[in-house]
């Protein structure tokens, strides 16, 4: 076991050895969001599809995303609490079993053709969802402050290579859940339920030391002080930690903003082509570009965000995404080409958008304070995804794809006063250096 206080001690004075702690966490936090990408593509491609075969009808199309975004903010605020007192080895590694178990939950319940239990798994299949989003904190516990925008872009891109496999074998997927007897639409959650475990039992065996608990010892004593006896968990009243600065409001703001925006499109699009007769295998090409979009280009907006700044690429990610939604509502019905650029620009803006909010956060809080006003933020995220699933199937019903897609972009531009408001009231923005509190 490692002794945590004399790692902490020299990290405190030797660069080298904080550079090659953080060179380990990531490639561990790296390995799991490999596995943990391919669990979370199952829900985006074929959840509203699932959901609309066994109940019928679009009304309730976008129900899986509302009830897998909602159990990642339940699953959130736990793994933000839980993280706060124990670490992010067990936060992250109980969080993508919870994950793993959700998925194997829609499994049998397209098997026996349990809407109830559909409904109910995809709650807890969230859990995956949130711990996957969670861990790219885990990349930047222990990265200088100019570098936390790439340390959590490389969480992110690592996550590519399973989510953008995910939506392309729905079809030989489809054909080994038909070997098994189940549904066809059923098998990415086959994949689900063995890459979330598999990603949980990587961060549970092998991320150690833990990144969160080190970076806490390795902080000024002040900053320990603050948060020492409620982490501890002891009898004593906990100090009071201090409180976020006002980067975390703006970062927040982004991140939720661009989820919204993303999520409604996104859950959609799969119904619509449908509708316009695409088949299996051209909505996961779709929306496997989409989730590469999302994650890929993040070794290079990582990087713009600690070098053009934080509020620069923020406003960038709201221009991308009404850019997304102007193309997806403008796109012909047939126009596989267009649909692929919209969802392209789609997962683009929300990359930057994530990374940029991301690094605001970090900025703004200190380890007293850190895990627990990550957790509470991933939760909103959550919350808007969910309410952006649920109101996406009832535009769609209400009206159609177009509506959809132009208000989900121009509400993306709605970050932008949040920004201004935020800079004036305490630079949330300051390239890298930690915000004032």
């Amino acid at each position: 076991m490692h002794d945590l206080s004399a790692l902490a001690q020299r990290i405190r004075t030797d660069d080298d050895a904080r550079r090659a702690l953080q060179r380990r966490t990531l490639t561990v936090v790296a390995v799991s969001q490999v596995l943990g990408g391919a669990g979370l593509a199952a829900g985006i491609t074929v959840g509203a599809l699932l959901a609309q075969q066994l109940v019928g009808g679009d009304g309730l199309a976008g129900a899986p995303t509302a009830l897998f975004t909602l159990g990642s903010a339940l699953a959130a605020f736990l793994i933000g609490r839980f993280t706060q007192r124990h670490g992010r080895r067990l936060g992250l590694g109980l969080g993508f079993a919870a994950g793993g178990l959700g998925a194997l939950g829609v499994v049998v319940a397209a098997a026996a053709g349990s809407v109830p239990l559909l409904f109910v798994s995809l709650f807890v299949y969230g859990a995956g969802t949130a711990t996957n989003l969670q861990a790219r904190y885990a990349g930047t516990d222990l990265a200088a402050p100019a570098q936390r925008g790439t340390a959590a872009s490389i969480a992110l891109v690592a996550t590519t290579a399973g989510a953008v496999a995910g939506p392309n074998l729905v079809d030989p997927l489809g054909r080994l859940a038909l070997g098994m007897g189940i549904p066809a639409l059923a098998g990415p959650f086959l994949l689900a339920t063995v890459a979330y475990l598999s990603a949980g039992i990587v961060l549970l065996v092998f991320l150690r030391p833990d990144p969160f608990l080190l970076a806490r010892a390795a902080a000024p004593a002040d900053e320990q002080a603050a948060g020492a006896a409620g982490a501890a968990g002891a009898a004593l009243p906990p100090s009071p930690p201090p409180r976020p600065g006002p980067g975390a409001i703006a970062g927040a703001a982004v991140m939720v903003l661009t989820q919204i925006a993303m999520v409604a499109i996104m859950t959609m699009t799969p119904v619509h082509m449908r509708a316009m007769d695409f088949g299996l295998s051209a909505v996961g090409l779709v929306i496997g570009i989409h989730v590469g979009a999302m994650y890929l280009p993040s070794l290079v907006t990582g990087i713009l965000v600690d070098r053009v700044g934080r509020v620069p690429m923020a406003i960038a990610s709201g221009v991308t995404l009404l850019a997304a939604g102007i193309v997806a509502a403008l796109a012909p019905e047939s126009s596989l080409g267009l649909l692929i650029l919209a969802l392209t620009l789609l997962g683009l803006g929300w990359n930057v958008g994530l990374l940029a909010g991301t690094a605001l956060v970090v900025d703004a809080t200190v380890p007293a304070n850190r895990a627990r006003t990550q957790g509470t933020i991933d939760v909103l995220i959550a919350l808007s995804g969910a309410g952006a699933g649920a109101a996406s199937g009832v535009v769609m019903a209400a009206s159609d794809y177009s509506v959809l897609s132009f208000t989900g972009g121009i509400l993306a531009l709605l970050l932008i006063p949040v920004l201004l408001w935020a800079a004036r009231s305490g630079r949330p923005d300051d390239g890298g250096r930690p915000a004032r509190r």
